[in-house]
């Protein structure tokens, strides 16, 4: 019932997950209708869209997340560490990090307990569980399981360019989600110089080509596996880090996602 004119952008969730119930479905089918112009970010997600509503086909177009990444020059990582009780004194620390707002879909408990008895045998890795409390009875879930968890730990969310520069100390990025529309935290991850182990669904996979631009696991002993061969393997590592800053460069830029919105609105 908008009076200004506006467009819309498939998240993930709508589609992936959101879709199935009726109430929902109905409200985006409105909400679709009214819009001038729909964004998905792949051509999988836009076919799903479309064959949900047909008549909407027309004003669905594809367009690619753009990345930009602002690293914070006075990030102190230590302190980082110390509030998240990693030990600082290990030289050969590995951390991990998974970057997600709290909720099931997101699924931030599926590597836990592999993780845990990968750190009993070899202290040196760590697991930081790092975003927004969306959904807070799960939240509690979560901190319940973590403090059971020897390696896990449960960051407090933090401003972007802090976690940008986080993520620039961590050993690699880590995704485990159910389903995803286009993971930021991914793309953010090549953009800077950072290898990504991701859960093996359609929107990883359409982002991260295996063993090419990153790893791909379709459980968490194969996650165990692939993160050690990452760490004994640097020029694999450094290969696939190339590669991946490539891609985003290629692919994700904002300058043309910036120009892609602009046209829509023009249009």
């Amino acid at each position: 019932g908008s009076r200004i004119p506006f467009g819309i952008i498939f998240g993930g969730t709508d589609i992936n997950e959101d879709i199935r119930f009726e109430e929902k479905h109905r409200v985006m089918g409105a909400v679709l209708g009214e819009a001038r112009f729909a964004v998905a970010f792949t051509v999988k997600m836009k076919e799903l869209a479309a064959a949900e509503w047909p008549d909407a086909r027309k004003k669905i177009y594809v367009q690619t997340q753009g990345i930009k990444t602002t690293p914070s020059e006075t990030f102190d990582w230590y302190r980082f560490l110390q509030n998240a009780d990693v030990p600082t004194d290990t030289g050969s620390l590995h951390m991990f990090l998974l970057i997600c707002g709290l909720r099931r879909v997101k699924d931030p408990l599926y590597l836990i307990d592999a993780f845990s008895d990968w750190h009993r045998k070899d202290p040196s890795v760590h697991l930081g569980i790092i975003g927004p409390a969306v959904d807070p009875l799960f939240t509690n879930e979560v901190k319940e399981k973590v403090k059971r968890a020897p390696g896990v730990h449960l960051l407090k969310e933090m401003p972007q360019d802090d976690l940008h520069a986080a993520m620039k100390r961590c050993f690699a990025v880590v995704n485990s989600s159910i389903s995803e529309g286009m993971s930021a935290a991914i793309l953010e991850a090549m953009d800077l110089d950072i290898p990504v182990l991701a859960r093996n669904i359609p929107g990883n996979a359409a982002i991260i080509n295996h063993k090419e631009t990153g790893l791909l696991f379709s459980d968490p002993q194969e996650f165990v596996v692939l993160s050690k061969s990452l760490m004994n393997d640097p020029i694999m590592e450094r290969e696939i880090v190339a590669r991946a800053k490539d891609y985003v460069k290629k692919h994700h830029s904002w300058e043309s996602e910036r120009k892609a919105y602009q046209n829509f609105v023009l249009r």
